[in-house]
């Protein structure tokens, strides 16, 4: 079979031929229609991720396509049925062996593509503003970097929620897609002075950042009494040092979420987050923004894009 795979740690990825594989005990063995990208990709190629698994091996961290054999000992999966997985590597392949706990039935009126780019955007959105920081109706969420995989479903989520979304993103392309999405504020993130602009807006109740850098701090700055902040990445690089003075005077609180992390600890939480997600696309209440996609082949394309942010939403690779 093709897979797209690193050969050693910092060399550019390659498409390769390599056996197909087998499932073992709870493994299914699925036949890749689509894999979603995500920024933790390109971090696994340079060896910065918080997972760094040994070279070489096949890249693509979630992906969507039928069951060809589930392994033994595996029931509730039978070959032909549609699904989600979340593999951690290996989806940028025609076959992919995924546990079976990280499999997920797609429901009737959710196709390929959708069940490839919702997983860990998504759910991590999910995860952040409901489980994590309690979001509650008629509250002001702040999202950095709204035009992205992870923020552009944070205002639709959040909206969802009933929350009030004040979305940021470079560019008037960019903050029209937050808009679609659900933003009723658009701030362009080249605009100075961040921090005033969101006080203008009212305030923040809630912000979920994917960005880093000065950014946080700014929003930090213009976050109400016991507002929480959720730091869920640092697509620009630059990890902010949090000024706990701040916090205290303020009562505010910050907190991380690692969404792999929970398939360690609390799968359970996953799992049920992701099938509450599921049911809201294939009822046509969430619309995953599949913003460009790129055949197999074409698989460093697809991931030059994504480093250099060249399109919204998600970047989904598609299999022959």
């Amino acid at each position: 079979m093709h897979a797209f795979r690193l050969a050693a740690v910092g060399s550019p990825p390659a498409l390769a031929r390599i056996a197909r594989p087998d499932p073992g005990p709870g493994e299914v063995l699925v036949r890749v229609a689509a894999c979603g990208l995500n920024f933790a990709d390109l971090l696994m190629i340079e060896g910065r991720y918080q997972e760094r698994p040994e070279p070489p091996f096949t890249l693509g961290m979630e992906l969507a396509g039928r069951v060809e054999a589930p392994g033994p000992g595996v029931t509730g999966f039978r070959p032909g049925d549609p699904v989600a997985g979340f593999p951690g590597i290996g989806g940028l392949a025609d076959y992919a062996v995924v546990p079976a706990n990280r499999c997920l039935k797609l429901p009737a009126g959710m196709d390929m593509l959708q069940g490839a780019a919702f997983q860990i955007a998504y759910g991590t959105a999910h995860l952040a503003l409901g489980h994590k920081a309690r979001l509650l109706p008629g509250e002001t969420l702040f999202v950095t970097g709204a035009a992205g995989g992870v923020g552009l479903t944070a205002v639709e989520i959040g909206k969802r929620m009933g929350a009030r979304v004040i979305a940021s993103a470079r560019g008037a392309a960019r903050l029209e897609t937050a808009r679609q999405a659900g933003a009723d504020v658009l701030i362009d993130s080249d605009a100075p002075d961040l921090s005033r602009a969101l006080k203008a807006a009212g305030g923040v109740d809630v912000v979920c950042d994917t960005v880093g850098g000065p950014a946080f701090l700014e929003a930090l700055r213009s976050t109400r009494p016991e507002g929480r902040l959720l730091t869920i990445g640092f697509a620009g690089g630059e990890v902010p040092q949090v000024p706990a003075n701040l916090l205290l005077v303020k009562n505010l609180s910050v907190m991380g979420l690692y969404w792999g992390g929970y398939l360690a600890f609390r799968p359970d939480i996953l799992t049920d987050s992701l099938a509450t997600l599921a049911g809201w696309i294939a009822a046509g209440a969430l619309h995953p923004h599949i913003g460009q996609t790129f055949p197999l082949e074409q698989a460093v394309e697809a991931l030059a894009a994504l480093r250099e942010r060249r399109t919204t939403g998600k970047i989904v690779v598609t299999m022959a």
